[in-house]
């Protein structure tokens, strides 16, 4: 396969993959936000090492962290 054709390739999947990211932010965003809770609370646990930690801090939705009570999509602040 050619170099360039492997670029090519590489560039439509980043944008297939984004493109699908924000479908599903914008359509789904109750199950995404459960899917993300659901991978990032094992990653926070105590016994974990500090770049898993610190990788679930980063996958965990905004209210996870916060403590906040709503669905932590800041619209009632």
């Amino acid at each position: 396969m050619d170099a360039s054709l492997a670029l090519q390739y590489a560039i439509i999947a980043v944008a297939v993959v984004a493109s699908a990211w924000v479908v599903l932010k914008k359509q789904f965003p109750g199950p995404l936000r459960k899917a993300r809770v659901a991978l990032a609370l094992p990653m926070l646990r105590e016994d974990r090492a500090p770049w898993i930690r610190g990788l679930g801090r980063w996958i965990a939705p905004p209210g996870l962290m916060t403590g906040k009570t709503c669905g932590g999509c800041d619209g009632c602040g």
